[in-house]
């Protein structure tokens, strides 16, 4: 059922995974300019719409994690396939931590500058720590559902 609660650990991850199409996620500072990385790539801070390093990837993976939790968190009549994509949206989490770290570092390499994350880095973490408590959840609910089958 939807008022479950692995529901609400799929909400609360589906928040902070969505919060991060609004959030800076790095910060790099060289010793002529400030640039800030978001989820669309590597931006100016004093020019914020011009992009000069484009993170297409990380916006499609962004994207992707957050629609597949979405979509997890209305499929509470089908539990195994909700524990698979449960499974996959962890991969996709993971990747997507490892992407901003990834981009944050190519960054301050080409742009020769220094790399400090801000917090926003935490909640893909968060999000992932989320989804395998849903995970946990959604497996005792099956197990609970098989146990009852087989009483009858």
């Amino acid at each position: 059922m939807i008022q479950r609660i692995q529901t609400v650990y799929l909400f609360l991850a589906l928040l902070f995974t969505g919060s991060l199409f609004f959030l800076d996620m790095a910060q790099l500072a060289s010793v002529d300019s400030t640039y800030l990385l978001n989820f669309q790539g590597l931006v100016e801070a004093s020019k914020p719409t011009e992009l000069l390093m484009p993170a297409t990837a990380l916006s499609i993976l962004l994207t992707m994690a957050a629609t597949l939790t979405l979509v997890t968190i209305f499929l509470y009549k089908k539990r195994v396939l909700q524990i698979r994509l449960c499974a996959l949206n962890l991969g996709l989490h993971a990747g997507l931590s490892i992407m901003i770290f990834y981009f944050g570092k190519a960054a301050a390499r080409d742009f020769q500058a220094e790399l400090s994350f801000d917090w926003p880095l935490v909640l893909p973490l968060a999000a992932l720590i989320l989804i395998f408590l849903a995970l946990r959840a959604i497996g005792k609910d099956e197990a609970l559902i098989r146990s009852l089958n087989r009483i009858r």
